[in-house]
């Protein structure tokens, strides 16, 4: 569940973004292309880094195991 909502509200941080982005950044045509594609490629980043450090959270590694020479 916790993922789930997660997502959405990395989702909703991205709409806004790019809404923010449009009103605040009009200088054109291949401009706000380049800054919509700018936010939109920086939220998806965040949200992977974030995925994978919630997901390597659900099987950590607890104690390695160690021969008795090392």
């Amino acid at each position: 569940m916790g993922f789930l909502i997660t997502t959405l509200i990395f989702a909703v941080i991205g709409i806004i973004a790019c809404l923010c982005t449009r009103i605040c950044c009009n200088r054109g045509p291949s401009a706000n292309l380049f800054h919509l594609t700018l936010v939109i490629t920086a939220t998806i980043c965040c949200w992977l880094m974030w995925a994978i450090v919630y997901m390597a959270q659900m099987k950590p590694l607890i104690v390695p195991i160690l021969n008795e020479g090392e």
